[in-house]
């Protein structure tokens, strides 16, 4: 009896803590909403989608996984498990998760870095930060990284995967590639003269073929085939040709996955690797990196989606979906994952609805990587090269950068240079971390440009006014001896420093400094400093401060702080009538 009435207990008290936990965070899966009115019609058009994206992500989990510097087995592992707990869990109804190519550079340097083994506990770590920023209901804030820095870091990832594909696009003989940019385009302009010519001509041909597949479904009447994405066409058209070429031809140069790589065809088992805090703490930034990255992108594509299909992703649950992917994807041997914006659209256009086509998608991988798997190993490593060349040219964005450049302020063009070249020439972290101080610098100054401090001569024009009743008048003079200044927006951090800049412009030392404050619906703690300093520097000039307009929050603000016994509770003034009144009987005393 007790043990049943301790299980009733605890079973009780659990119900509640998981009823305030779903209302505490924001979670709140777009599967579980979807499937309550779930029909045989929208099940066949998610169907019909996930089909069509699983064979597009084939070849792009693929390339993804091998420039990344894992086997290939590994980009398809990713693509399932995270793509399975990315619809399950993830905020949007049509997001496709996956390996993206915008991972490959800071993935490759975790490993060169770090090993395999710290590249699993990095983006375990990633996800346990994705979760938080969720769970903290930082979605909508992530959204809000500035512009620049976004196309910046996307278009210097761009050059930076087109650089990492040149040796195996042109076939080149190189022991090593160095890793420093630079240094990898001085060893391949070294090692030009090694350009093997059949493999060349793979990877060439390859990039045209995905570029102009398209064209040629609709030239040739192909119209069953317009489906299949350029990619997988041109994998399985050049690796017939590399086939035909080495058994009737002779070619032996043209290297496969098969000639670099393993491949197995079965799904390891879960293994959770050894935490140290050693490895804990040095892991930190490329941690965080992923999980940056991770969350701008996956909110991106989510957000492109919405627009497409009438839809609002919650950013929170996409997050935290997005975080317990990538707790789900190292443990099972798979890479850093996130929502991929092109295997998204694929799946809209193609008429997925609901997370069911994602689900559809990740088994469809499933059955091909463990039936048809070994195939993978005849696949040139120059097609492949040529697909991520493809992939590059789309995230470059080189429109949309060229444009920014040439027409937006010199402050956000030198962001955009600044990251772009951080991204290539050092690594994504440290451009990601650039990026998340500039942003907060350009808020701060874009903030503290947003209040105006200016002083008013001679009159006041109360047909702009709101804070007194004016009568028929339509101008109140300034007193002689009187100094009127108007702060327009909020009084924080840089307003200060102009205010004071304005009573050094305005040159007199009269009796009187009138502070119009009608226009300043908050101040802040360094606002506060900055206007006890000048009420008590100008005390010891035996100029008496009045303030005229403040609104209930501010004074409410300046009496916490004792500000009314500093001036004087007469010279806080409800309007400006008021203010020279008190004025002129200061002047007048």
């Amino acid at each position: 009896m007790v043990t049943l009435y301790l299980f009733r207990t605890f079973g009780g008290v659990f119900r509640i803590v998981q009823r305030e936990m779903v209302k505490t965070l924001d979670f709140k899966p777009k599967f579980f909403s979807a499937i309550k009115h779930y029909d045989k019609k929208t099940f066949m058009a998610d169907l019909m989608a996930g089909l069509i994206v699983g064979i597009v992500a084939l070849p792009l989990a693929i390339a993804f996984g091998i420039a990344s510097g894992v086997s290939p087995e590994k980009g398809i592992i990713t693509a399932i498990v995270a793509g399975l707990m990315i619809s399950v869990f993830g905020g949007s109804k049509v997001q496709i998760g996956g390996p993206t190519g915008a991972f490959i550079i800071i993935v490759y340097g975790i490993i060169q870095q770090y090993g395999m083994q710290g590249l699993t506990v990095a983006t375990l770590m990633a996800g346990v930060f994705l979760i938080l920023l969720g769970v903290l209901r930082l979605g909508t804030i992530i959204k809000y990284i500035p512009y620049p820095i976004v196309v910046g870091f996307t278009s210097g990832i761009a050059v930076t995967i087109f650089t990492t594909q040149v040796k195996d696009l042109l076939g080149l003989s190189m022991e090593t590639v160095p890793s420093d940019f630079i240094e990898k385009w001085i060893a391949y302009v070294q090692h030009f003269g090694t350009i093997d010519t059949w493999s060349a001509a793979v990877g060439i041909l390859s990039v045209a073929i995905i570029a102009m597949w398209p064209t040629m479904a609709r030239m040739f009447h192909l119209s069953p085939l317009k489906a299949l994405p350029g990619s997988l066409v041109a994998i399985i058209l050049m690796t017939v040709v590399a086939l035909l070429l080495k058994q009737y031809a002779g070619v032996t140069t043209i290297e496969t996955i098969g000639d670099r790589f393993s491949i197995q065809s079965t799904l390891p088992g879960a293994v959770v690797p050894d935490l140290t805090w050693e490895t804990i703490k040095g892991l930190v930034g490329p941690a965080v990196t992923i999980a940056v990255l991770g969350a701008i992108e996956s909110l991106l594509s989510a957000t492109v989606a919405d627009g497409v299909i009438g839809d609002h992703h919650n950013s929170n649950t996409e997050l935290i979906g997005q975080g317990i992917a990538n707790i789900a994807s190292p443990l099972f041997g798979g890479i850093p994952a996130t929502g991929a914006i092109a295997r998204t659209m694929t799946n809209i256009n193609n008429g997925g609805r609901t997370p069911i086509a994602g689900i559809i998608h990740a088994v469809v991988l499933l059955l091909i990587f463990l039936f048809l798997m070994p195939l993978a190993q005849y696949i040139p490593m120059a097609c492949l090269a040529g697909v991520l060349v493809v992939v590059a040219y789309g995230m470059s964005g080189w429109r949309s950068f060229l444009a920014m450049a040439r027409n937006n302020p010199k402050s956000d063009v030198t962001v955009l240079l600044l990251t772009f070249f951080l991204t290539i020439i050092f690594d994504l972290t440290i451009a990601i971390e650039f990026g998340l101080i500039c942003a907060c610098l350009l808020f701060m100054r874009r903030m503290a440009e947003t209040t105006d401090v200016h002083a008013v001569l001679n009159e006041i024009d109360l047909n702009e006014d709101a804070d007194m009743e004016r009568g028929n008048l339509e101008h109140l003079t300034i007193p002689e001896g009187v100094e009127v200044y108007e702060i327009n927006g909020p009084y924080f951090f840089g307003a200060g420093s102009r205010f004071e800049d304005i009573m050094a412009r305005y040159g007199s030392r009269p009796k009187v400094r009138i502070i119009r404050m009608r226009k300043v619906p908050f101040i802040d703690s360094t606002g506060m400093h900055n206007l006890e300093n000048m009420c008590q520097m100008s005390q010891k000039e035996g100029v008496t401060v009045v303030l005229s307009g403040v609104n209930p929050k501010v004074e409410a603000v300046l009496k916490r702080n004792h500000f009314n016994e500093l001036l004087g509770q007469e010279n806080i003034c409800n309007h400006i009538d008021l203010a020279l009144q008190r004025a002129q009987e200061i002047v007048n005393a």
